[in-house]
């Protein structure tokens, strides 16, 4: 192509872009837009400190949860039974006492019942559905069995001469679930206001009926072994006796049981010669 042909080709070029729209060029030689890479580039990703040692990753260990503090259940409860000058203020004590969980699931508290001067203090295990009900110790069959018992031997808790009358409380002073025996645990927790209670009616004997207050007075269980044989806890002469269910389900220990009334009818009349 002449130089003159070259010049009208590339000015109707010129003028097709002009009518396109361009203004203004930008470089001197043009641009094959086609033959640019169309991939975009990836980013970049500042690398990990494990990437940079080249050892595994390691986190930062997790805090350890807070703990709270543990309780000691039986030193409080020792402390509020000491600090207890008379019956009532140890059944308010009882009765604010939190950390007992049998609390939580009882219907009434049971503390005692009876002549606060009696001679004989009698400890059952703990509280029974009917004693539940009632807020009493030794109600329903058991108790009506347990008065006939001592009417036998012309004591009772109504008894107007203190020196037959009978005072009656129970090892814990909340059901457990079932009727279930209590736990060690739950012993050790009510065991200091027990012996509180022991102190402040101050009874010349004490009768523990069933495996429960003997084991947490004696330290020890069996009670067909135990039943008729003469102790000393807290200081006082203790006779351990099969308790009122137990004969309910086994008649024929009631001769076992009747032997041990006069053994304590005995005792008593010795006390008074």
């Amino acid at each position: 192509m002449d130089s003159v042909n070259k010049y009208w080709n590339d000015r109707a070029l010129l003028e097709w872009q002009v009518e396109l729209g361009a203004t203004d060029a930008i470089l001197d030689a043009p641009i094959d837009r086609y033959a640019l890479e169309t991939a975009k580039p990836e980013p970049k990703i500042a690398p990990t400190p494990a990437a940079q040692t080249g050892g595994p990753e390691k986190r930062a260990p997790t805090p350890p949860l807070p703990q709270a503090p543990e309780i000691d259940a039986v030193g409080l409860a020792r402390t509020a039974a000491a600090a207890a000058s008379d019956l009532p203020a140890l059944m308010a004590a009882m009765e604010a006492f939190e950390h007992c969980e049998l609390k939580r699931g009882a219907r009434k508290f049971v503390f005692g019942d009876g002549n606060l001067a009696a001679r004989v203090m009698i400890i059952g295990d703990a509280p029974s559905r009917e004693e539940d009900r009632a807020g009493r110790p030794f109600v329903g069959r058991a108790g009506q069995l347990l008065d006939r018992m001592f009417d036998a031997i012309q004591m009772g808790r109504a008894h107007a001469d203190a020196a037959r009358s009978l005072y009656v409380t129970t090892v814990l002073p909340w059901r457990p679930p079932s009727n279930r025996a209590p736990d060690a645990s739950e012993i050790a927790m009510m065991l200091p206001f027990l012996e509180r209670h022991v102190a402040l009616v101050d009874p010349d004997v004490l009768i523990l009926m069933g495996n429960t207050p003997c084991a947490a007075l004696m330290a020890r269980n069996g009670i067909s072994r135990l039943r008729g044989t003469w102790a000393e806890v807290l200081g006082k002469p203790c006779l351990p006796m099969l308790h009122p269910d137990h004969l309910l389900r086994n008649p024929i220990a009631k001769r076992e049981a009747w032997a041990d009334l006069l053994e304590l009818n005995a005792h008593l009349r010795g006390l008074q010669g």
